[in-house]
């Protein structure tokens, strides 16, 4: 098997599949000239970021043959002397033959097997053992698939984007105040700041993680709707800059443009999914067990069998 103050919002479990969302912007600016030589030098001297886990000469080769794609996103709550953890582990599946994008959300408090330490712990305790190297070895082992590429990015960063942005919208279907905004049902705008408390809200939804993660959902295609219009030369540069600072991968600029062109037709069918599975409690500590049924039935999700 082949493997700055940060604000501490340590609920939030959203953050990100940007690598769609920098396919996106970086190709809809890409052939101004100005902003396709910031776009390619941010990609690839800032952005970029290989790991031995993942073969990379491989991944270049699926993309270019347009085979499907298993992608990695992390979403880090990094602090001040500390490697931080993976709040969010979202499975980005890339089925470019049935126009289709999969979603599946790995539950941070999931007790598994940490690849490299040899100890059952919370598969969020991976990133902060090993980094980036060990969650994805970690993920691998755990749903007996390859990843071909990873994205990771830090909480301020989501906030930035949408606030480079302006604002995004999305389709609300609970109403809530949680003290700061009211949430009304029907189409709400969202700023930065509002969108992560959009995000975090869990115990006024009946649905609750559920709901969340449907929420994390229209965050990010409303991210992604609003990247791909943005037409202002310094917006464009200001949400490159954002990711810059914000986000590193195993992609290179060739890899982002490969995407944008090979892989468009996935964002006709967006399916989401949260790993199910229940609370217990070992030696005092709470994880979350996912039964060996439900790890198979994502694995065939995944590999399409």
């Amino acid at each position: 098997m082949k493997r700055s103050k940060r604000k501490k919002s340590r609920k939030l479990w959203l953050k990100i599949p940007l690598a769609i969302i920098l396919v996106l912007i970086l190709g809809a600016g890409g052939y101004a000239f100005s902003i396709y030589n910031n776009a390619k030098s941010t990609a690839n001297d800032k952005i970029n970021k290989p790991i031995d886990t993942i073969d990379t000469k491989v991944a270049k080769q699926k993309v270019k043959a347009t085979e499907p794609l298993n992608i990695l996103l992390l979403g880090i709550d990094e602090r001040e002397g500390d490697r931080g953890r993976s709040d969010a582990l979202v499975l980005l599946s890339l089925k470019p033959n049935e126009d289709t994008m999969q979603l599946i959300s790995i539950p941070r408090d999931t007790r598994t097997t940490i690849v490299g330490k040899g100890i059952e712990d919370k598969i969020n305790h991976a990133y902060a053992y090993g980094g980036t190297e060990m969650s994805v070895a970690t993920v691998e082992n755990f749903l007996d698939i390859d990843l071909d590429y990873y994205v990771s990015m830090n909480t301020d960063g989501l906030e930035e984007l949408v606030n480079q942005l302006g604002t995004i919208q999305v389709d609300n279907e609970v109403e809530w105040d949680d003290g700061k905004y009211q949430f009304t049902k029907g189409s709400v705008e969202l700023d930065g700041d509002k969108m992560m408390h959009f995000v975090r809200m869990r115990k006024q939804d009946p649905a609750g993680d559920f709901g969340r993660t449907e929420r994390q959902r229209k965050v990010i295609e409303g991210i992604i709707d609003k990247g791909v219009r943005v037409g202002s030369v310094n917006k464009i540069n200001g949400v490159i800059d954002v990711l810059g600072n914000n986000m590193a991968t195993n992609m290179d600029f060739d890899d982002m443009q490969d995407l944008l062109f090979g892989y468009a037709d996935v964002r006709k069918n967006v399916n989401s999914y949260m790993m199910q599975g229940s609370g217990t409690k070992i030696e005092g500590v709470y994880y979350y067990q996912v039964p060996n049924e439900e790890v198979a039935k994502v694995h065939d999700m995944i590999a399409g069998a």
